[in-house]
This record gives C-alpha cells, structure tokens and sequence, in this order.
C-alpha cells in the first residue's frame, strides 16, 4: 500500500520489478509525443489508494478481485540516444488513473558514460567521491572507511545461470503483455502489439506461451486466428489457469477463452464492445463486463454468454458483494445514472436485475462518482448547501453521516483504508490547499479523529491526487508519511497506526563508512513515498509481507526531503535503522521471501550486471546475467512463495526482437534452510517491545547462511502487553494537549453522546479515549480508559431542526419532499413530535425512531409553506420553522408589450407564464442599449425610449434551477399611423397558429403591399396577431435616409397612408399562398388603444383591464375626431366600395389589443 501514481521518471528504461505478483508492464517512450500512451488498468485493477472520481480514494479492497487486462511491455518506434526518452504514457480501457511506466523519476542525476565504452571498460570516471564506476553501472565503496559500518561491496564478478530466447518476427512490435502462472506452473504467456501511435489502433499482435519457466516459447498465432488481433490479455485471479483474451474491437468484439494455461482457446462473438472486467473475488467464472456504451453485463460461465444488468452505469462504479458482509454471493453494487442525469446507488442479483428487483439502499441522489463499496463499507457522497457531506454503511446498515471535527469543513475527501474494521481517511479542509490531514475512524466509520495534519499532495499526469502516506507490509499499524512543516516536507514514521509519530533516524555513516553528521531534530532521513501507478512494478519505496523488518527507498539527508542527491536506503529492523546502500536510484527484487535483494540499476544504457545480497543489504556481490548487454525493459518475479527464477524483458537495440532472459537463482542456494538457520527477531520501536499492545518475534535467516528459506520465512510469535496510555487514542470531539490528555474540543458538548437513548436505557459515557483499533492489548489502564455504560439522563428537548432530506428548501408541486427532524438532545423514546405541513394537513408521532427514514409529504398547490414542528416531553418542549417554496416547472415564456410606441412614451412590458402558477420567480429584463439588467420579482415593469429606431427587449423567468427568456423587438418613432387588417376567411383553413406561419405570412403581406402601392418597405410593418379569425395591424412608420435628411412629416404619413386605404378599398390587396389559394386583404377598422401582443394566460383581472382600456379608448376615439372635425376642414375622401365606410388612418401613438389568441400561441409576428 502506498502513493499512487506516477512521480515523473528519469531516462531509466528499467520500469517493471516485482517478485511475486506475475504480471508485468512497460512502454518506453518516443511514439506519441506529448500524450498519455499508456495503458490504464480496469475498474478494481488500481493498488490500494488508487485514485478515482467523485472526491474519494478507492482502495483495491480485499475480496474484489479484478480482471485486468495484463500490463503492457512497450519499447520505442525508434531509435534514440540514451537518456533523451521522455515519459511515455499509454490508456488502456476503464480506468481514469493514468499509468506510467517506461521512465522513473525525473530529478537530477550523473552524467553516463556512452554504452559501447561501458562495456569495453572505456571512459571509466570517477565520481565525486571517488567511486569508480563502469560504463553506467556503479560500483559504490570501493574506499571503505569502517568495515563493520559500511555497506560491503564484492567487486568480483559472479555469473548467474540464464538462457536467453528472442521473440522472433515481432521486432517491429512495441507493447507487450506478459503473464506468468507462478504456483508451481511453468506456464508465462505473452502478448506482443504493434500499435501505430498515428491511427491510434493495433495493427498487429502475437501470442507466445512457454512452459518450461521460459527457456523457450511457442508461437500460438495459429491457434487464436492468423488474421485475429488481440488487444488485451486477462487472467482469472481465483484460477490462474483460465485466460481469456480480447480481440480488437475495431475488427470484431471477440473473446478467445481457454480453461488449460493457454494451450487451446475457444472463440465466442460478442454483440457489445467490452471496455473493462471485473472477475467476482470466490467464483472464478462469474465476470461484470461494461461495455463502451456504459452498459453492465454479467456471465456466470467465464464469459460465454452474457445477460445485461443495467444501463447507464456510471464508469468505475460496479463492484462485487463482499463475502461477509452481503448474504448473496450474487449481489452487484453499482451507481446508475437516471434519465435526468442525477446518480443513484443501485444493488441487485446478477442474473435477476429488473427494476421490479432492484433495490435503493440510500435514500434520493448521491453526488456522480461517489459511490465506493470496499470491505465491510459503503460511502457516497451528497453536496448540499454547497458543502459535501459524506456517508458511510457499516455491514450493509443504515447509512450515517460521517462526523468529522465540527470546524474540519472539507473540502475533498478520500478514502485510503478500511483494513481491520477501521477506515483511514484523507481530508482536505477548508484552508488547506496542497496538503491533507489523516483522519481515522471508530469501527463503524463514523467518529473520526485526527491523526496527522498537514501530509503533502500532489497530482498526477491525470489530474488523480496522490497523498504521501505509505503503508509498510507485513507490520500491523507501520505507516511512513511526508509532512509539510513551515514549508519543508519531512518524513515521519508510526508505529501505532498514527497514534504517536516520530523523524526517522539517519544513517550513523554514508556509503563508505564515514561518519554523518546529522542530529534530530534540524536533520533527518527523508524518503519519497511513491510508487508506480501501475500496481505489477516496483516503486521508489518497496517493502514486502513476507520480510516484514526489510523497507528499501529512495530519498536523502538533511533538513527536509529533496529531489537531488537521491540515494537508496535499507532498514532491516522496520525503520529504526538505515543503511545507505547505493548512490543514485536502483529497482529492487525482493526473492526467497526477501531472503535475497536484488537490484538494478536505473539507466537508459544497456546493462549486464545486477547486485545480489543475502544479509538484507548489508553487503552486495555482482552478478552477470546475460553476457551481451541489454537494454532492459522490465523485471518480473516468479510469483508464489519461493521466487527463485526472474525474467528480464529487453532488447539488444532499439530495432531488435524482444529479448527474454530466464535467471534462475536455484543455483547460488547449496541447500534449503533448517530450523537451526534462523535467530530470533523482536519487533520494536526505539527499543519500545510493546507495538499495537502486543511484542512479536519474528524468524530471521542468519546472515552468514546461504540457504533457501521456504516455509519458515515470516514465522512469528506474537505475546500481548499490558494496556497502558499509550494504547489509547483521543476520543472523537476530544484533542491531546500538551501534558498528554484528551480534553474536550471547545465546540464538542460531551453530554450529545447521550441524545439519542432514552430515558430507563444506558449509553456509553467516553472517557476521552478510545483504544486504538487492533491494538491487542489486556488489562493495565483499559478499564480506566474505556467508555462505561451509563443510565441515560431524561433532559428536555433543545437543537431541534427540520429540514428536508436533500438539503434544499424547494419541492415539487404533486411529488414527494421527504422531511427530516433532527433533535441535538431530549427523550427520543418518550417525546411527541408534531409537525403542520402548511397546507391545512399535521400528523403526529410518538416518538423519534418512527422518523428515522423521513416524513413523505405531497403539496398539491404551488406557493410557501410555513411547516412547523412541535417536539415535547414531560422536562419540555421546543420547536423548528421551515419555510418551504413548493413550484412546478415552467414551460413556456411570453413578452408581451406593444409592436410600435412613441418616443419619450411610457411602455408596459408583460411576461406571461405557462402555467401561470410556479411559484416563486425572479425576472430578470434587458432592454435598450442597457448593460446592466433590471431585476424584479414581479411579471411586468414600464420604460420609456428617448430615441427612435428598434429596440429588443429581453426577459428572462428564473424558476428553481430552470431559466427560460423571451425576447420581442419594439419600434419606436415620433408619430405613426396604423391600421387593422382582415383576410378573406380561406385563410383560417391555412393557419396553425404558430409564430413561424404568422412571421412568414407578415412578410409575404407586406411584399404584396410594397408591390401594390410602390410605397418603399421601410415605410411599412406589418404584423399578424395570434388567434383566429386571422388578422394583422399594418403600421405606417415614417423613414430617414442615413444621412439624417429627408425625414417624412406628417402629412407624408397622411398621404401613404390614405394611398394604401384607398388600395385596400378597391380590393386590390392580395396574395396567393399557394397554388390556386388567393387571399384578399381588407381594412378592418381603425386603431384606437395600444396595441400589445397576449397569450391565453391572462387572468380574468387582466381581460377585464383590457377591456377597460378599449372602452376607454374608444370613448378617446369619439371625442377626438370630433374635435378634430370641427378645428380642420376635412380632405377628400378617398373613394370607397358600396357599403363600405370611409375610413381615415388617425395620428397614433398605441394601438388597439389584437384579439384574444388561442393558447399556446406566442404572440403577433411583424415583417419590418
């Protein structure tokens, strides 16, 4: 366990070392640039903290074994001098944590020397120290100062026994995946790709299968399909014999199974394109397939046939039951996405999915990318009054929020651990910006406590977040972890899980024996505590379960950690002591059970030595294992439980085969260890026997015997100690204080542990602490320290609060809004609690634990409510107010307001809503050349335009989370003549009433205007209104050329406006609107009210007002003409058809309302 992610990389083509694990991969830079190239791992496939989305850290849990596609093995398209790769990154399916594999770190390091001279012993240099050093590879103390101090060197060469087999053909090929049975098999199978970095695809691809632990390899092409391209080889992780391999989907979706190592396969067609797998962690042929389109399937017969479980799965989120914790092996956990977009958790069986069948274990949405199933816990996450708020089920029970210190306020959260019934978590707070706090929780993951402030962060090449914390193998409760302090990163050690944490003691001497000067607490040993994101090679830091006391890392001494003058360390006694054991940064091989060390040198050169130690580090003999050098690509151990045989992966040049070379360690053994070949070991911290309440002596080979461990290798006794302090961590809401006790946090109100018992029952009463979880110890200060039962005491109800489930004060009108009560303190069994929804409905409850899953309440009315809720019991009473906004959404936005107005005249501008009832509503209105809007809680405003010319007026209806806008175009001049128009009735059986008909209709009526009367357009708007029977209002509108000249007067309009009359009379105006279809267009009456657009969403005050205004503007109409017929004498009459009355357009400043339209229309359309 450990950071994950790439920490950068050096020029090192060294990438891939792991004893044990049996799968291996690597790509070495140069075939697309800039970009991330290499493969990412599957869901489940990350080492424990990989990272994930949603805010958490997911750890690889126990028990959810994943099928990941086997690591790649990549080399360059080309050739490239040494040391000038760059890293090199490659994307394999579903994943989101990226992998970086060729290169290692990026800090400073020595120049080398050129690869032909190294092996001929040429350009040999000194180094600053005087160390010689041969062609690339280091050959450190050769000037020892103090033999019992100084790391030993033999500088003879040794010879290791080693074949070597070239994959013959696939020179080109540049990735590579191999996997390798382990377990007694001899069975390795790898897989080898040409990818054109240029199409982004495979184009080629080999199968090769050996079954002699790699001496030789059989080409298998044949029996997968000559033409088959394979993209992805996985391995049952229950039953490493079945394989089951992936073809290429942009070729055909394929899968080639085989139950015998590999040996012969079987093809079966797929009808979905598979993106990532996830094997079930006990039946090795159940399998969750998701699919590119975000679909889940599952196979109960290893990928035979599939059946579909679910759609719209969101990526990384489905996980397996876990045994223990889920009664129904069966059982699929997954986050679903609804229609609407919010997410969900879902469980439900893998051959029984409907929706009938599935089940909601918490309760409403959960934050996307949240969902994290893991051991015996469950977390989602749910942001609400924009702060996130995590919850957590212990065993598959109710969820509770997980309670951090009150003021902690996170603003990211991740989960590193939940081994041992415990859950370590990482926390962001909210002044925090790249560091972390280390939290840990109760059993139940509930009650968190601080463990370490300040851990530093940083990101990887995605973007993941990579906490420096590591967790040492094979010892209980031993993390490392690198903490910021005024600025400086430091390396700090626990024993305890993070109860008491301490600097790490740097070596006594250097590398030659020469004494260092370093004295805590302004010096120290630093460590760099990352390790590869691919979860199959080695990291900078390495430690192993098998030899719990050997740690190997990278860092440096001194003040705080550093990226230059790295060197590498060994302790052999779990980190009380170190050792420096080379000068710049090697790989180490952990074999025998960390009986023997082996370490590579990272280099860009090709190399063919390595360093073997049998006394854990203390001193290094050189080995040959290949007698021609190679450019090594990776390291990969036999896996079980005694690796004795490695395989090296590489290549002569940049253009040769792969090269494989098998060293078998068996040789250098003479014998395999007895009894009387081990000492006793005892666990300690700086002499402290008593670790996590127990002392543990553990077997160590002596380091003078040279034989092979086997089965004796981490035999441990393990004795408990008696409880003291030091077992004992602060209580939640409790903080340590300089003379070592837990005193209450001034925000923490010790007596809230009882608020939810009643009175009669009994609760435990904290002491202030808590034993650390796992700790082993008996007797001594325990009982004084543990938490006691305690009568709960009657106290009257106070810190009531009501709230609704999702945190938001909004509901929907006709849909559930589910309240909560929430009491700080009080009698939960023997309170009544009444709560009056607001809307002439209360019920009652007896008691609080009959509310536990909410009120569910439906209002049927729009509007706010006012839900109160009355809590008493026989010591008091208290009570709560919610004031609740029940809406419904909105539909559809209308701006009504005039088509023309006078300047410097007051205008009335209407949104109109459908429904007319949602609730509340900000409007929000631009108009003119304002940049600023005007924001009101009402539906209409008034302006006035103090220029002519048009203007767009914009309203915007915010409702809830929805905004809708309109938008009209006004024209405002200083005078204007307008006139109602009225079509033969043919017309009604054309028109939809829709405002795309009435704008194209506008403009075929005003081009057939133009063309009959020659009056030039800018003269003339025409608008047609909603509704039937169909009619339109002509406005005469007076034009300035743009010189500002030539401006028409009023008599002009007169004399336009008595010529389209005069037109319009002699039913000369028309049009066809298709064939064989004429329209007459007739004067109507003349204008005598403004004139505004409505919707059918008028309510019956406005029609009355409406209404109102004609009447009135008629009674204006009468008055005014006359008046005006006894001040002027009349013109002639423009001659009219028999019947029809002389009509005279009139100076207008508004213009009458059009009739009222049908619903749904939105308003009159004008060509202008």
């Amino acid at each position: 366990m450990g950071k994950v992610g790439a920490a950068g990389g050096s020029p090192a083509r060294l990438s891939a070392l792991l004893a044990g694990a049996g799968l291996l991969v690597l790509c070495v830079p140069g075939a697309c640039g800039g970009g991330s190239c290499c493969p990412q791992l599957p869901p489940g496939s990350a080492p424990r903290w990989a990272p994930t989305p949603g805010g958490f850290l997911r750890q690889g849990p126990r028990g959810r074994a994943a099928a990941t596609p086997l690591p790649l093995l990549g080399r360059p398209l080309f050739a490239v001098a040494p040391g000038d790769r760059a890293l090199s990154l490659e994307r394999a399916p579903g994943t989101g944590a990226s992998v970086a594999v060729a290169p290692r770190s990026g800090r400073r390091r020595r120049s080398e020397a050129d690869p032909g001279k190294a092996e001929r012993g040429e350009g040999a240099s000194r180094s600053p120290r005087g160390v010689l050093r041969d062609g690339g590879q280091q050959e450190p103390g050769t000037l020892e100062r103090d033999p019992d101090k100084a790391t030993r060197f033999r500088m003879e060469e040794l010879r290791l026994t080693s074949t070597t087999f070239a994959l013959t053909g696939d020179s080109a090929h540049n990735q590579a995946m191999v996997h390798w049975s382990g377990h007694n098999s001899s069975v390795i199978l790898i897989l080898t790709k040409l990818y054109d970095y240029n199409l982004g695809s495979i184009t080629e691809s080999s199968l090769w299968r050996s079954t002699d632990y790699g001496t030789t390899y059989e080409k298998l092409n044949d029996k997968v399909g000559l033409k088959t391209i394979l993209s992805y080889l996985y391995v049952c992780p229950t039953n490493k014999r079945k394989i089951m391999l992936l073809t290429d989907p942009e070729i055909e979706s394929s899968l080639l199974i085989s139950s015998d190592e590999g040996a012969t396969y079987q093809k079966y067609r797929l009808n979905f394109y598979i993106q990532s797998l996830l094997f079930h962690p006990k039946q090795e042929d159940w399998i969750l397939a998701y699919s590119q389109d975000q679909k889940l399937y599952s196979s109960a017969e290893f990928g035979r046939r599939w059946q579909l479980i679910q759609e719209g799965v969101v990526p990384n989120r489905f996980y397996w039951s876990v045994m223990g914790s889920n009664k129904e092996p069966d059982l699929v956990h997954l986050e679903a996405r609804t229609v609407d977009g919010h997410s969900q958790y879902l469980t439900c069986r893998m051959q029984n999915c409907t929706e009938a069948n599935r089940n909601k274990p918490f309760p409403g949405y959960i934050d996307p990318d949240s969902l994290i199933v893991q051991d015996d816990y469950v977390f989602v996450q749910l942001t609400s009054g924009g702060r996130p708020h995590y919850y957590v089920s212990y065993r598959r029970n109710a969820f509770a929020q997980m309670k951090l210190p009150k003021y902690a306020l996170p603003k990211d959260m991740h989960v590193i651990s939940t081994d041992e019934n415990q859950v370590f978590a990482a926390v962001q707070e909210w002044n925090q910006n790249d560091t972390y706090n280390l939290y840990i929780s109760d059993t139940r993951g509930v009650y968190f406590t601080l463990a370490l402030e300040n851990v530093q962060s940083s990101r990887g090449p995605e973007g993941n977040i990579m906490i420096d914390l590591y967790e040492v193998a094979g010892i209980k409760g031993m993390f490392l972890a690198n903490k910021k302090i005024d600025n400086q990163v430091k390396t700090f050690i626990t024993y305890n899980k993070g109860r008491d944490w301490r600097l790490l003691q740097a070596p006594d001497t250097d590398l030659r024996g020469d004494p260092v000067q370093c004295l805590l607490p302004y010096c120290s040993l630093h460590l760099h505590l990352k390790v590869s994101e691919n979860p199959y090679t080695s990291g900078i830091i390495a430690s192993r379960d098998t030899a719990p006391s050997i740690i190997v890392a990278s860092g440096n001494i001194g003040s705080e950690l550093s990226d230059s003058d790295i060197s590498m360390f060994v302790s052999s006694d779990a980190g009380n002591t170190w050792r420096q054991i080379f000068e710049e940064e090697h790989s180490v091989l952990y074999l025998d059970q960390g009986g023997v060390l082996v370490a590579m040198k990272h280099t860009s050169l090709p190399i063919r030595h390595l360093w073997l130690s049998f006394d854990e580090g203390r001193s290094w003999s050189k080995y040959s294992f290949t007698s021609i050098p190679l450019f090594v690509d990776g390291v990969l151990g036999e896996p079980g439980e005694e690796t004795l045989i490695m395989t090296v992966f590489g290549h002569f040049s940049h253009r040769s085969e792969w090269q494989l070379v098998k060293v078998d360690y068996k040789s250098i053994f003479d014998r395999r260890c007895a009894e009387e070949d081990y000492r006793p070991w005892q666990l300690h911290s700086q002499g402290e026997a008593c670790i996590m309440g127990a002392k543990r002596i553990y077997k160590k080979r002596k380091s003078e015997r040279k034989c092979m461990q086997g089965k004796y290798a981490g035999a441990m006794e393990s004795e408990p100690c008696v409880c003291t302090e030091a077992d004992f961590d602060c209580d939640y809401g409790y903080e340590r204080h300089s003379n070592g006790q837990c005193l209450p946090a001034f925000w923490f109100n010790p007596s809230s542990l009882s608020k939810d018992c009643s009175l009669g029952q009994s609760y435990l009463n904290s002491t202030g602490y808590r034993k650390v979880v796992s700790n082993n110890c008996t007797d001594g200060v325990r009982e004084q320290y543990t938490a006691k039962p305690q009568k709960c005491p009657g106290k009257a109800p106070r810190g009531l609060r009501i709230v609704t489930a999702d945190g938001k004060l909004t509901a929907e009108q006709g849909h559930n809004v589910t309240l909560m009560v929430q009491l700080e303190e009080g009698d939960v069994q023997r309170t009544l609690i009444q709560v009056d929804f607001g809307d002439g409905i209360a019920v009652s409850y007896v008691n609080l634990s009959s509310m536990e899953d909410g009120i569910k309440h439906v209002y049927h009315n729009v509007g706010i409510f006012r839900v109160t809720v009355q809590v008493d019991n026989s010591l008091g009473s208290d009570s709560a107010v919610l004031y609740l906004h029940v809406t419904c959404p909105l539909e559809h936005v209308h701006l009504s307001l005039p088509f023309v107005t006078t300047k410097n005249k007051e205008v009335n501008a209407t949104a109109v809503l459908w429904p007319s009832q949602v609730g509340t509503l900000t409007y929000v209105w631009w108009y003119g050349n304002n940049t600023e809007p005007l924001i009101t809680l009402e539906g209409s405003i008034s302006f006035k335009f103090t220029s002519e010319g048009m203007n767009t007026i914009t309203v915007q209806v915010s409702a809830g989370n929805a905004i809708l806008q309109d938008t009209k175009t006004i024209a405002v001049y200083e005078e204007f003549r307008s006139l109602r128009l009225s079509f033969s009735p043919n017309l009604d059986d054309y028109n939809p009433d829709i405002p795309e008909w009435r704008r194209d209709i506008s403009r075929v009526i005003k081009k057939s205007l133009v063309e009959a009367t020659g009056i030039p357009a800018q003269h003339i708007l025409v608008a047609v209104l909603p509704g039937l029977p169909t009619a339109a209002e002509l406005f005469v509108l007076p034009y300035q050329d743009p010189s500002g000249e030539n401006k028409q007067s009023a008599e002009d309009l007169e004399q336009i406006s008595e010529l389209l009359i005069h037109k319009l009379n002699q039913n000369s105006m028309h049009f066809e609107l298709k064939p064989g279809v004429q329209i007459l267009v007739h004067a109507a009456h003349l204008t005598a009210a403004p004139l505004v657009d409505l919707t059918p969403t008028h309510s019956g005050s406005a029609m009355l007002m409406l209404l109102s205004v004609v009447f009135v503007g008629l009674a204006v109409f009468v008055i005014y003409k006359f008046k005006r017929r006894v001040a002027l004498p009349s013109p002639p009459s423009p001659s009219t058809q028999p019947g029809d009355s002389s009509l005279r357009l009139q100076r207008a400043r508004h213009a009458t309302p059009p009739p009222t339209p049908k619903r749904g229309s939105a308003g009159a359309q004008f060509a202008i």
